[in-house]
């Protein structure tokens, strides 16, 4: 069906319930997705009914953003546990999800909390342990997407003056479709923006899948937010221009020392905030943030087909036999950013664990 035109007059910060990324349906054992690989042209929902279809779904790119690639993995396992309770299904089917994409650490850290719910009890109880722990971890991420968004809430109202609206640059898609919630990147967006402060958002096209293009401008349309798209190299230009107030991105995979994995291209935009004193902040919910890392340096960066590369809109766009390097992320050294918003507030990318003093130190 073509995108029909949506309103949030009841409330700025409620998405409504059929533009929720995924929708669960424990009494069939099912969750219904949205195909963001339709977007923005279609709304379609996706039947997954199966662990396949999950991991079909996760490696397809069907669903993406850490914090959703997680719960639906969760989902997914817990769906499995329906057909087959056995720890030998289990242990398969954890297997499969988790083989789907190696770098958001949620997928692996939402698959061991329904792995532990589903061991901890009997055979026959299995699946609604697992199933009720997945509901679990997507109340979670609502919560700490609100969290984030008001501990970010302070950094653009700080920015926020009379005379014109915040700009706000942002990389890829870190909101509502890559969540539960609001998003993390886009979640202190949409807080000011209800709270009446003026907002508006350069939106980084993030080739070559151009999720920012796709579906951040759908998402910010949706809540009524001005913004502008712009070509993924423009980014430095707009700050040395002063046109930049604050870059605000999301995460992947976040080290203890507070190197941020993003979206390819996210390096680049911290080095351009850098050098034209742009204040940078990284939206990262606690479950990307991988305490076994010392630092980023051994975070697993996916490389994803040549084909995302090699073609535009179906069309060949280069000559044929060319070599492709088409890496997914990029890690950005903690020094570079200005801080890390998190749901228990803002910190100095050194100072993670200050926030979380009980976190294992358990470095690899």
């Amino acid at each position: 069906m073509h995108e029909p035109a949506l309103r949030m007059d009841r409330d700025p910060l409620a998405t409504p319930a059929e533009f929720a990324p995924l929708k669960a349906h424990r009494d069939i054992g099912a969750i219904d997705i949205i195909d963001q690989t339709r977007l923005p042209q279609s709304l379609e929902m996706r039947r997954v009914a199966t662990a396949h279809d999950a991991a079909d779904a996760i490696r397809s790119m069907q669903v993406r953003g850490a914090p959703l690639i997680g719960v639906t993995a969760a989902y997914g396992l817990a769906i499995a546990l329906r057909a087959d309770p056995s720890e030998q299904n289990l242990r398969a089917s954890r297997a499969l999800l988790l083989a789907t994409r190696p770098t958001a650490i949620n997928l692996r850290w939402a698959l061991d909390r329904c792995e532990r719910a589903a061991l901890g009890v009997a055979a026959s109880e299995r699946a609604d342990a697992a199933w009720f722990e997945a509901d679990a971890i997507a109340a979670e991420d609502v919560a700490i997407n609100r969290a984030i968004g008001e501990h970010g809430l302070s950094l653009i109202r700080s920015l926020a003056t009379l005379s014109r609206p915040v700009n706000v640059l942002t990389h890829c898609n870190a909101g509502a479709l890559a969540t539960l919630g609001h998003g993390t990147a886009t979640s202190p967006i949409y807080i000011a923006h209800a709270a009446g402060i003026a907002v508006h958002v350069w939106v980084s096209e993030t080739r070559p899948r151009l999720q920012g293009a796709r579906l951040t401008t759908w998402e910010l349309r949706a809540h009524g937010v001005a913004h502008t798209l712009i070509v993924d190299a423009a980014g430095a230009t707009l700050m040395q221009q002063g046109k930049v107030d604050i870059v605000l991105v999301g995460a992947d995979r976040v080290a203890a020392n507070g190197d941020v994995c993003n979206k390819i291209g996210t390096y680049e935009k911290a080095l351009a905030a850098r050098d034209n004193a742009v204040p940078m902040y990284a939206a990262v919910p606690s479950p990307t943030i991988d305490w076994t890392l010392a630092d980023g340096s051994s975070i697993p960066i996916e490389e994803r087909a040549a084909e995302e590369v090699l073609g535009i809109a179906g069309v060949d766009a280069v000559p044929a036999d060319t070599v492709v390097f088409n890496p997914g992320f990029d890690v950005t050294p903690a020094r570079l950013l200005t801080g890390i918003i998190t749901e228990r507030g803002v910190c100095q990318p050194s100072a993670l664990r200050t926030l979380f003093p009980s976190q294992p130190c358990v470095i690899r």
